[in-house]
């Protein structure tokens, strides 16, 4: 969409301490605040953020873009629906016996979590489909109609329906369903042939009923969003940053929840994308630390790198990402991000031993660290970071949040320092110290164990915190480039501003390729490209874009015959005969860029799928050529400490007074929403898009 005159696009991220806004006007001008976050009511912070934001901007708004964290935070509080399942009778258990991955391999006390639908509330009816989608027992009316009763008596609310071999024939799925809306009409109904009409069962299983699990509280919280938003006068189009990097309406995102549960970190990795586009830069990390976690994300070529399912539910990520199964499978496309424990609220602390910790546990919002002056005792890495004068007394948010620097030392001193037996500063430089190898941990999960060397990537750091420790971090993996963009703290909602509507489709298809294909079997093929391309036209229509504004690229799941997983493979073509006779070699390829061989030319390949990513083409740039730094009040210097050389009285500048001269560290670069920390090894200038450019000796 291209803005009119008065017209202005506004992206609304909402984090753990923080509600980010970030408003961009017909006339190029880029408008922030920054509000604190409103846990009991999320939609409150909002609108406070909004209603200043407005008064500010003036002008009609066009557009309103949202990522949030409410089906993630659903699940993780236990705080969804009363729900059941509907399955295949003998399948009932598919939920509980899930795939047998185990996170932790010799913690002999590990439990799996708990069922979101438990035993008594999984129903089964009689009924089965073949692999082939033809019928072999018919769907028994009575077993339905127990089933209706249960639901009825025990008031569920939603309801996940999940069929053996659904993906290939969904005619049970939808007599079920349309017998249960018929009988109880207010109960959400979520179908697996919907949701993931995918093969193997239990990811099958486990998305739709988290889909389900989270439907009725997002339904709720959208429509008390959008009254909230009509009392401000605001009746444009609501649009939610969907886990693969991808918008999608608001309707959408209320039928099918599970796309957004991790809506809220993907945003700031589309930004890092689109940023490193206008760039020139191939290769970029993205480094998002905020109030709680850090994470980090991989942009290769323009294009956000991807998993193909994620977790969601088993707490913060800390180890490797190959150890799966502390939460609930969800079987959809999702920004390939990996996370950890450590942000500005991380609480920093000795455990049983004495060995220093820093998070997980996070003071968070309320009461905060101890500068914050709410009640929080306990020494956090924002206490750390204040402690030693990179953080500037007077407050954050541009001094809307004043800080006590008497209080971060004292706890400082009494729960760190003094039990190490060390000064206040060696203790408050070692828990950062010890935060930034926690931080690398996330960097490496993306890139080393995915076959990159992060020494040929740019980092680019974001978050209220990353620009702080950004350059400690990669003088230690040896990046050479540091970007920090324009507005680090509020960039994940400005991510939220230069994404594209997208919609991710997929299905299954089994299929053997020979060195011939046969005309059945291309047939077959096509049939299923036209379904996905006729199913990602209409979503792309519902959400405002024709078919000269659509893209499509298309993928597949491949595998050599005999293995047990595979791998996605980009097609291009959407011609069914081509596409046959180019997959092996495709597939050879990415095998060998994967694992690091190939197979023999004569080992057969075996095609498990198709995916298609419809996206839609904004008739106008959504990324501003340049974004003008603004100015800030800050202190000409301070004191800041600094290993091996003690306290150094350090210059203190803004964004804006940071020219095209390249300065030398130990240097501070303050703002409203971010403070940069230049260590002495470093040197900082402005690039003319309005990154601060960090390069390292």
């Amino acid at each position: 969409m291209s803005l009119r005159p008065m017209e202005i696009r506004i992206g609304i991220d909402i984090g753990g301490t923080f509600t980010d806004l970030v408003a961009i006007a017909a006339d190029g001008r880029v408008l922030t605040r920054k509000t604190a976050s409103t846990p009991h009511d999320y939609g409150e912070g909002i609108a406070v953020g909004l209603s200043e934001l407005l008064a500010e901007a003036g002008g009609d708004v066009a557009e309103i873009l949202h990522g949030t964290t409410i089906g993630s935070n659903t699940i993780l509080e236990g705080k969804g629906a009363r729900c059941a399942l509907i399955t295949t009778a003998g399948f009932r258990d598919v939920l509980e016996i899930r795939d047998l991955r185990m996170p932790r391999l010799y913690d002999l006390h590990w439990t799996k979590p708990v069922a979101l639908v438990e035993r008594r509330m999984r129903l089964t009816v009689n009924e089965k489909m073949r692999p082939d989608g033809s019928v072999a027992i018919p769907l028994d009316p009575a077993s339905l109609q127990a089933a209706i009763d249960f639901l009825r008596a025990e008031q569920v609310q939603s309801l996940a329906i999940c069929l053996l071999h659904s993906y290939a024939n969904p005619a049970h799925e939808d007599a079920i369903a349309q017998a249960v809306a018929a009988a109880l009409p207010s109960i959400a109904i979520s179908k697996s042939s919907e949701i993931l009409p995918e093969i193997k069962e239990y990811p099958r299983t486990s998305t739709t009923v988290v889909n389900a699990y989270v439907q009725p509280v997002v339904r709720s919280y959208l429509t008390a969003l959008s009254a909230r938003l009509a009392s401000l006068g605001i009746s444009v189009p609501l649009k939610l940053m969907q886990s693969n990097g991808g918008l999608a309406s608001a309707s959408f995102a209320a039928a099918q929840p599970a796309h957004i549960v991790e809506s809220g970190p993907a945003a700031g990795v589309v930004g890092g994308a689109a940023l490193a586009a206008r760039l020139g830069e191939d290769r970029v990390i993205t480094f998002d630390m905020g109030g709680t976690t850090a994470k980090a994300g991989l942009v290769e070529n323009g294009e956000v790198l991807r998993s193909e399912a994620l977790e969601v539910g088993g707490g913060v990520m800390t180890g490797s990402r190959l150890l799966v199964g502390a939460g609930y499978m969800l079987k959809l496309p999702a920004i390939d991000l990996a996370e950890v424990g450590a942000g500005g609220g991380s609480i920093c602390r000795l455990d049983a031993a004495g060995a220093p910790k820093v998070g997980p546990e996070s003071a968070g919002a309320d009461p905060g660290p101890a500068c914050y002056g709410r009640g929080g005792i306990l020494p956090t890495i924002t206490d750390c970071n204040l402690v030693l004068g990179y953080l500037d007394p007077a407050g954050l948010a541009g001094g809307a949040l004043p800080l006590d620097a008497a209080a971060a030392r004292e706890a400082v001193a009494q729960y760190l320092a003094k039990p190490m037996g060390c000064s206040v500063e060696e203790a408050a430089f070692g828990m950062l110290r010890l935060a930034a190898a926690t931080m690398m941990r996330a960097i490496r999960a993306v890139s080393v164990e995915r076959g990159r060397d992060p020494r040929q990537f740019t980092l680019l750091a974001f978050g209220g915190n990353g620009p702080l420790f950004a350059a400690a971090i990669a003088a230690e993996l040896g990046i050479r480039l540091v970007l920090i963009p324009p507005m680090p703290g509020l960039f994940s909602a400005f991510g939220l501003l230069v994404g594209d509507t997208e919609h991710h489709v997929s299905r299954s298809l089994r299929l053997r390729i020979g060195a011939t294909p046969a005309p059945n079997e291309i047939a077959r093929v096509q049939d299923l490209l036209n379904a996905l391309t006729a199913t990602g036209t209409e979503r792309l229509r519902e959400d405002g874009f024709n078919g000269d504004c659509s893209a499509f690229i298309l993928s597949g799941a491949a595998r050599y015959v005999g293995q047990s997983t595979e791998i996605p493979v980009k097609l291009p073509t959407t011609d069914a005969a081509t596409l046959l006779s180019e997959l092996p070699e495709l597939f050879a390829a990415e095998h060998e860029r994967t694992y690091g061989f190939r197979a023999p030319a004569d080992e057969p390949v075996e095609l498990m799928g198709l995916s298609l990513i419809a996206r839609g083409i904004p008739d106008s740039p959504r990324l501003p050529a340049a974004i003008p730094p603004a100015a800030a009040r800050v202190p000409a210097s301070r004191l800041a400490w600094f290993p091996g050389q003690g306290w150094i009285e350090t210059k203190v500048l803004d964004r804006a007074s940071l020219t095209s001269t390249t300065l030398p560290g130990p240097l501070i670069i303050q703002e409203y929403d971010a403070t940069c920390l230049v260590p002495p090894n470093a040197t900082a200038s402005l690039d003319p898009f309005g990154n601060i450019c960090l390069r390292l000796d």
